[in-house]
């Protein structure tokens, strides 16, 4: 088992080396799940490094630029054990868009930790749900399943015992049931639901554009637009989901 991991502290990079010195420094070529393989330079290119920037020293990087950098020397070792801790943290939209296309071709495992939520729901096939008390279950799905499961097991415990197994639970929506909330919390779910949608749906038009966008200055601003549209789309998500435990 080859480990690569990728954290959140980053590594040290020596500022006086070349971006493709500090890839070759690893390897030279990095081979692919489906029998080909990529060079050092075709890899910076395809994470957006443009042949043009690759002589340029490690110094001249920006925060950003040296974080992706980091990432590459993590993938340029070819690990088939993948560890991604928080990778959506510190990376810019088009980044995690390669990223995510590089992954679902990677023929190892991969283990992702991260409060992205639609990241983990392209990605993942299983998820890791920690009960309390040292509990760890493994569930066979992605984020937005399991929750889906979860409101499936809550809706079958409100039937009589005798009824559970035989009668098919009523799908409910998660507004409907507001015990234990404020009026005023009442009004706040029933709004961020709304919200919600609405961001999701800006979500998809976003990346409708960027998909189709190829003018740099107009790719880096439906990129901050869309970046700006998650961070607020999360934020919802978790008092939404604040609120929906108040509920239990």
């Amino acid at each position: 088992v080859v480990f690569g991991y990728y954290s959140q502290a980053g590594i040290k990079v020596s500022e006086d080396k070349r971006v493709i010195e500090v890839v070759r420094d690893i390897a030279d070529f990095i081979p692919l799940a489906n029998g080909t393989q990529l060079s050092a330079s075709q890899l910076l290119t395809r994470f957006n490094f443009p042949p043009d920037m690759q002589y340029n020293y490690v110094s001249k990087l920006s925060g950003g630029e040296k974080r992706r950098l980091y990432l590459l020397t993590v993938l340029q070792k070819n690990p088939n054990f993948l560890i991604l801790d928080e990778p959506t943290n510190d990376l810019d939209i088009v980044t995690l868009q390669v990223l995510e296309e590089f992954l679902s071709e990677f023929g190892g495992c991969v283990l992702i930790v991260s409060h992205d939520r639609y990241f983990i729901d392209k990605l993942v096939d299983h998820v890791f749900v920690f009960e309390g008390n040292g509990v760890i279950k493994d569930y066979p799905g992605n984020y937005t399943e399991y929750r889906e499961w979860k409101q499936e097991q809550k809706e079958e415990s409100k039937l009589p015992k005798n009824e559970a197994v035989t009668v098919k639970p009523v799908e409910v929506k998660p507004a409907a049931d507001t015990k234990r909330l404020s009026y005023k919390e009442q009004r706040e779910l029933e709004l961020i639901e709304k919200e919600i949608g609405q961001l999701e749906q800006k979500k998809i038009q976003l990346e409708k554009v960027l998909g189709t966008t190829t003018e740099y200055e107009a790719l880096q601003k439906v990129s901050n637009d869309l970046k700006l549209n998650n961070e607020v789309l999360e934020e919802k998500t978790m008092r939404w989901l604040e609120l929906q435990e108040k509920m239990a």
